[in-house]
């Protein structure tokens, strides 16, 4: 099977994206036809852009965030399962957002949710690699990321535990059952410019992954910084994840998911896959919270339900093919 070229994949993925944010904003319980947008005085029209556009964006831009983020911790740790929510990333990001909403940091600013959040997903990116190391086994890293998940949700569980009221633990809870439902151009203010610098810093270390593809040796004679790139990757997966987090809680396995699904489109090229992962990612999410939208349930099912159910069978799979390629 024919690659197709870089700008030809990445242009289909993004015509792709438009025409399921084009989808988005039209579906749901309530179908918007497109006359409702040119007349204010529809009713229909309050909720396109009161919530489905607000909901449509924070699908581009978690997408976005999820999938660049799982490229280049793919990329840079060479390991297919490394993503942002199966290792706990994503989880120590909450922390953060769980306890800035249990300390009402967010009554005196909004800004706190994020920046504690951000702050979380930076700390789980340096502890995972000091953890597992970034030579390590497939194993070491899934069990290092079992240790930040154990971390993470204990100081969960023990915020929801010592919470002073009743509304408090109702907010956290709602925060945490990830997705972009009843979200507003609030939220969207607040997270687009930590996603848009964390994938641009992501980006800039491209070079770097493809130069990893032959060793750290490899890479440094090529006059790659290692200690750089670590840094520079842990900076722009704690902006990227966190800021999402922030925003819509925590959604797993889209990291996981589209890199491992563009990456024989791309080639032995880490750095090439980032933008094709980011805008799988945005692909993925939008199906998923049109999908949600439309299931026939008394209550709309959580995004991060249908992406549990997509991605967990998706890791046992990839688990299973690469213990019969190490086997």
């Amino acid at each position: 099977m024919r690659r197709p070229s870089p700008l030809m994949l990445n242009l289909g993925l993004a015509g792709l994206v438009l025409l399921l944010a084009c989808l988005s904003l039209t579906a749901g319980r309530v179908w918007v036809p497109w006359n409702a947008w040119v007349d204010s005085s529809d009713p229909r029209w309050a909720i396109i852009f009161d919530l489905r556009i607000p909901r449509t964006i924070l699908g581009v831009l978690v997408g976005i965030a999820l999938g660049a983020s799982g490229a280049a911790l793919q990329g840079y740790t060479r390991n297919p399962l490394a993503d942002a929510g199966v290792l706990g990333i994503s989880s120590m990001a909450a922390l953060g957002g769980v306890l800035s909403l249990y300390f009402g940091l967010t009554i005196s600013s909004p800004w706190l949710l994020p920046a504690m959040a951000i702050g979380g997903a930076g700390m789980g990116v340096v502890l995972l690699l000091m953890i597992a190391g970034r030579t390590s086994g497939i194993v070491t890293f899934v069990l290092a990321g079992v240790v930040l998940q154990t971390i993470a949700t204990a100081g969960t569980a023990l915020a929801l535990n010592l919470a002073p009221t009743p509304w408090a633990v109702l907010e956290i809870v709602n925060w945490l059952m990830g997705a972009v439902a009843d979200r507003s151009v609030d939220e969207v203010r607040l997270a687009a410019p930590f996603v848009l610098a964390g994938v641009a810093v992501l980006l800039a270390v491209g070079r770097g992954l493809d130069a990893l593809t032959l060793g750290e040796t490899g890479a440094a004679s090529l006059g790659i910084d290692l200690s750089r790139t670590r840094v520079v990757i842990a900076v722009g997966v704690a902006l990227a994840v966190g800021a999402s987090v922030a925003v819509s809680g925590v959604i797993g396995f889209v990291g996981l998911v589209v890199p491992n699904l563009m990456r024989p489109m791309v080639g032995a090229r880490p750095g090439a896959l980032i933008i094709p992962s980011a805008l799988a990612g945005a692909v993925l999410i939008l199906a998923a919270d049109i999908a949600v939208r439309l299931t026939p349930s008394a209550a709309e099912v959580k995004l991060a339900v249908a992406m549990a159910a997509i991605g967990g069978p998706f890791f046992l799979v990839m688990l299973a093919r690469l213990r019969r390629r190490l086997a």
